[in-house]
């Protein structure tokens, strides 16, 4: 294959910008402004790598035809041997780099670097859900650990067997969130619980939540718009329990959402991380709400994300799982349940990054 007239354009255009932007940054008027200077930079920075990798692209095309230059006026069969091998090399690096490049001029989540809120919420199976949302927290709580992120409970709503009707928890690390984003929605578990006397299989689901958390400077919480009521922590909680009323319970007015904190000890804390969730809910409720009207101003048919959609079965009597959206099984799951979820991660991200491209194609087509 080689890349279409629609991506080398892209592709010049910003190399072009990356040369003026270098240029610029030795203009010594641009130099003493900070603001811009720093600016600048770093624009120049985010486009380094796609037009380094660009630049070898058009390096390799100009050493092909060099090469097949050469090989028409070389008469030594030893040496003719040695371009056409050159050549191969350089076609199958070409290759590779117009697979590569299309992709780079995706447009950036701007949320990809960023921590995450997770939610857990035992769906339909009463007690068996619950019990099976505790262990999709393990899952995410090894995942996490497999790939050196800090993982928090910050609120947790226990049942009596260990299980959780529900729990939020905070993932935090560098790109936490372009692993996970994916995992939103509904996961099924298919197997015998341990309440069942009759060895029947049972269907359960579970809801996860993926949110990017937030700066405060990109949601704006007026005060005047909550409503903070303080309680007695409940639960598993030891001798800070029922003592002092540390747990609190903060109500957003305009939109009728409802965030409680009780798991620290002091009720400014469990304020300060209520309000961190609350943050990261209404900033994922503003993306929706912008998504609804691109979606509705393309009129698009590419699905619609939302979370009652089912995703991925947990079939214990087969030692399978299963993802829906990509249609990929592994029939391994106790090393699923222990956090290798990469495999389903990888392939999710190269799927959505697929589907986004073929859009981006489709538009450039049509326009």
């Amino acid at each position: 294959m080689s890349l279409s007239q629609f991506y080398l354009t892209k592709l010049q255009a910003i190399e072009d910008r990356y040369t003026d932007l270098s240029h610029k940054l030795t203009d010594p008027e641009i130099m003493s402004n900070q603001e811009l200077y720093a600016k600048l930079a770093k624009e120049l920075a985010s486009l380094e790598e796609i037009v380094k990798t660009y630049q070898e692209y058009k390096k390799c095309l100009k050493e092909i035809k060099e090469n097949k230059e050469l090989l028409e006026e070389e008469k030594d069969d030893e040496l003719r041997a040695l371009i056409r091998e050159e050549i191969k090399v350089l076609e199958e690096k070409v290759e590779a780099l117009e697979k590569t490049l299309p992709f780079m001029l995706l447009p950036k989540d701007p949320n990809d670097e960023k921590s995450v809120i997770l939610e857990i919420r035992a769906g339909a199976g009463g007690e068996e859900a619950a019990l099976f949302a505790g262990e999709l927290l393990r899952m995410y709580q090894r995942y996490a650990e497999r790939k050196g992120f800090k993982f928090e409970i910050l609120d947790a709503n226990e049942t009596g067997l260990g299980g959780f009707k529900e729990v939020i928890a905070r993932i935090e690390g560098k790109g936490a969130y372009s692993r996970l984003k994916f995992e939103s929605g509904v996961h099924r578990v298919q197997r015998v619980p341990i309440t069942e006397s009759g060895g029947r299989i049972h269907t359960s689901t579970v809801t996860v939540a993926v949110l990017p958390e937030v700066d405060e400077v990109e949601v704006e919480i007026r005060p005047e718009e909550l409503r903070i009521e303080t309680m007695r922590a409940g639960g598993h909680g030891g001798q800070h329990v029922n003592k002092t009323e540390s747990a609190v319970r903060i109500t957003h007015i305009p939109t009728g959402i409802v965030v409680t904190c009780q798991n620290e000890r002091s009720q400014h804390q469990n304020k300060a991380t209520a309000l961190k969730i609350l943050r990261a809910k209404l900033y994922e409720l503003a993306q929706k709400e912008q998504m609804e009207k691109v979606q509705r101003e393309r009129k698009s048919q590419v699905g619609t994300g939302e979370r009652s959609e089912k995703i991925r079965t947990y079939n214990f009597p087969q030692n399978r799982v299963t993802d829906h959206r990509i249609g990929l099984t592994i029939y391994n799951l106790p090393e699923v349940l222990d956090g290798a979820l990469d495999e389903f991660i990888d392939a999710l991200i190269t799927h959505f990054r697929t589907e986004a491209l073929k859009r981006e194609e489709s538009l450039s087509l049509a326009a």
